[in-house]
C-alpha cells in the first residue's frame, strides 16, 4: 500500500481538513491548521507531502514523522508543527483502518472506558457566564471553562482584578462546589497581574488557571507557583516535546494542555503524556477545533494514564456558522452523557467524516482572531 493522492479543503468555521488516499482505497483523515492562518499552514502540508510522503507505504509512521521534522533544517513553530500533526492523524486513521481497530488499540490499548470533557462558557470577553454556567450544567456537563478577564494593561487597577473575582464568585456560587471550573488567563496577563489575579481566583477553588503568562515568559511559572495553591495548566502554544521539557524540569506546571493539531500530532503527543506522567504532570489536551482534532485527542486520551480532562468545542463561540458534528455522518460518536464521552469503538480514529459534506462547505476560510487595542492605541494580547 501507497500513499497515491490527497485533498485539503478549507471549512467552516476555521478549520482545514486533510484528506489522504492509498493504493487499496483506504482513506485517513486529518486536521492540519492554525486558527487564522490556514492557508498557510496548507502550503506546509503541500510542501511534506508531495516532498516525502507521496508513492510511500502510510504505515512507517514513526520514520515519517522524523523525516517531516528532522528533514529540513529548520523545525518546530506553529506552521511547521500543525502541518505534521495533521498528516500525523491522517497517517494513524489509515493504519487504524487497515487494522480493523481504533487507534488507541494500537498505542497499547484502554486506560479508561470514557472521558471527561468540559464546556466553554462566556466567551472571548466573559459576560452572562453565571447564566450559561448553570445552563450547561444543566444539561449535565461537570466542568466548564471560561475567559478570566478581556484585556488587561500591564498593571492594571483593583477594580479589572476585582470584576475577574466576581465574575468567578459568580460562576461558583450558580453550579456549587460539586463542579470544576477551569479559568483561563489566554496569555492576556502579564506576570505581575497574574499574581494578583491568581490570589484573588484562588478562594473559589478554580480547577486551573490556564496559560497564565505567554509560553515565552514560562520562566516566570515558578514564581507565580509560589504564589498559589490552583494547580496551573499551559501548552497549546508548545509545540513538541522539547518545548515542554523546561517546564516539566521546572516543576512548576500541574496539567499540560497540547493541541494535537498543533503539536505534532497523535505520535508526538503520546510522546509528551508520558513525560509528564513520569514528572507527575497530567494532561488535559487543548481543542477548541472540530471533528478530526477531537477524535485524535480522544485516541491518546484513552491510553494515557494521566489523561484528566478533554477540551472539546461544541457550542464554542466560534462556531458561529458550523459545528462539530456537522461533519459526520454519526454525530452520535461525541453524545456527552454525565460530563463524559464514550470512546470511539470504530476504526483509525473513529469517526466518519461526510466527505461530501465537506466538499459542499469548502471553499476559503478568512476567520482571523480580533486584534485588541489599549485605551491608549497599543496593541493588547487578545
Amino acid at each position: 500500500m501507497i500513499i497515491t493522492d490527497y485533498d485539503l479543503y478549507e471549512v467552516p468555521p476555521r478549520w482545514l481538513f486533510l484528506r489522504l488516499e492509498t493504493s487499496e482505497g483506504i482513506v485517513g483523515w486529518g486536521e492540519p491548521v492554525v486558527e487564522g492562518r490556514a492557508r498557510t499552514v496548507r502550503t506546509a502540508v503541500e510542501e511534506l507531502l508531495d516532498t516525502y510522503l507521496l508513492g510511500k507505504d502510510p504505515m512507517r509512521i514513526e520514520d515519517h514523522w522524523q523525516t517531516m521534522y528532522r528533514g529540513g533544517f529548520y523545525r518546530g513553530g506553529p506552521v511547521l508543527m500543525s502541518a505534521i500533526a495533521g498528516i500525523d492523524q491522517a497517517l494513524w486513521d489509515i493504519k487504524g483502518k487497515h487494522h480493523d481497530m481504533p487507534v488507541y488499540e494500537l498505542l497499547g490499548g484502554k486506560a479508561r472506558d470514557r472521558m471527561r470533557v468540559y464546556q466553554w462558557v462566556g466567551g472571548d470577553r466573559p459576560e452572562g457566564v453565571a447564566d450559561a454556567a448553570r445552563e450547561k450544567v444543566e444539561e449535565g456537563f461537570t466542568a466548564l471553562k471560561m475567559n478570566a478577564t478581556a484585556e488587561l494593561r500591564r498593571v492594571d487597577s483593583p477594580s479589572a482584578v476585582r470584576a475577574a473575582e466576581d465574575r468567578l464568585a459568580a460562576v461558583r456560587d450558580a453550579v456549587g462546589e460539586k463542579i470544576d471550573i477551569g479559568v483561563d488567563f489566554h496569555g492576556r496577563v502579564s506576570k505581575s497581574m497574574a499574581k494578583k489575579l491568581a490570589a484573588a481566583l484562588e478562594p473559589y477553588d478554580p480547577m486551573f488557571i490556564e496559560e497564565p503568562v505567554l509560553p515565552e515568559h514560562n520562566d516566570a511559572l515558578p514564581e507565580l507557583a509560589r504564589h498559589t495553591t490552583t494547580p496551573i495548566a499551559t501548552g497549546e502554544r508548545m509545540f513538541s516535546r522539547w518545548d515542554f521539557k523546561e517546564v516539566f524540569e521546572d516543576g512548576c506546571v500541574d496539567i499540560i494542555q497540547p493541541d494535537l493539531s498543533h503539536a505534532g500530532g497523535i505520535t508526538e503527543v503520546k510522546k509528551i503524556a508520558s513525560m509528564a506522567e513520569a514528572y507527575d504532570v497530567a494532561m488535559a489536551p487543548h481543542c477548541p477545533l472540530g471533528p478530526i482534532a477531537l477524535a485524535a485527542c480522544l485516541q491518546v486520551d484513552a491510553c494515557s494514564p494521566n489523561a484528566l480532562i478533554q477540551e472539546q468545542s461544541l457550542d464554542i463561540h466560534y462556531n458561529e456558522t458550523s459545528d462539530v458534528q456537522d461533519y459526520l455522518k454519526d454525530p452520535s460518536v461525541f453524545n456527552y452523557r454525565d460530563g463524559y464521552v464514550d470512546l470511539p469503538e470504530g476504526p483509525g480514529l473513529g469517526i466518519d467524516i461526510d466527505h461530501s459534506y465537506v466538499r459542499m462547505q469548502a471553499g476559503e476560510v478568512n476567520w482571523h482572531n480580533p486584534v485588541w487595542r489599549h485605551d491608549d492605541g497599543s496593541v493588547a494580547e487578545w
